[in-house]
């Protein structure tokens, strides 16, 4: 057994412990922190596989923006946890159901024995990375899709700000660029002069 087989194998050992514990752990932080072992984990087996444009976004994305935005609401929310342990065994016979019809599809997606006959427009002889070609195709054969997809993005963007920062809503605060804009050096603080007050000891008993 090579040294890419030994790796192998642990690595998915880590990954199936992290996803263990992800569902079992008591402490959502210490679930949420699991999980991020189990996307490293799994962003290495990808490398090990050769896709490293899979491993990379798993870790940028997942890792670096969706588990930190994870992390953030579960630390800063006041989660009531025996509450919401509340109904769990009456649950478990339909989500017991559903994992093991979950498993018996993998298992026969496995038994299968699938092979990959051919790919379309492969090059064996090239020498760019998967990454290089992925981002090749989709910005000249796709460009226009992915335009799309960020205009989309960006309205969704403007749209969460102005429903947040509606005008009905009368505790929400705004800005006056006018105003920011005309203030000068004399309007932006006031001098007060004020009496000395010398407190008597007497006073203090």
């Amino acid at each position: 057994m090579d040294i890419t087989s030994i790796l192998f194998y642990v690595f998915s050992a880590i990954l199936l412990f992290c996803g263990l514990r992800v569902i079992t752990a008591k402490n959502p932080v210490h679930a949420a922190l699991y999980l991020v072992l189990a996307f490293v984990t799994a962003s290495c087996l990808w490398m090990m596989l050769g896709a490293e444009f899979l491993a990379l976004t798993l870790i940028l994305v997942y890792v670096g923006a969706v588990m930190v935005l994870f992390l953030f609401v579960v630390m800063m929310l006041d989660v009531d946890v025996e509450s919401l342990r509340n109904g769990f065994w009456k649950n478990l016979p339909l989500a017991l159901l559903l994992g093991l019809v979950a498993s018996a599809e993998m298992i026969l997606v496995i038994l299968q024995n699938p092979q990959i006959t051919a790919v379309a427009n492969a090059d064996p002889e090239t020498t760019l990375s998967n990454s290089n070609v992925l981002g090749w195709v989709l910005y000249t054969q796709y460009s226009y899709p992915v335009e799309l997809a960020s205009l989309v993005l960006l309205l969704g963007l403007v749209v969460a700000v102005a429903l947040t920062l509606r005008k009905s809503d009368k505790a929400a605060k705004y800005q006056n660029i006018s105003k920011q804009v005309s203030v000068d050096s004399k309007t932006r603080f006031t001098m007060v002069k004020m009496d000395a007050e010398i407190e008597q000891q007497g006073e203090k008993q």
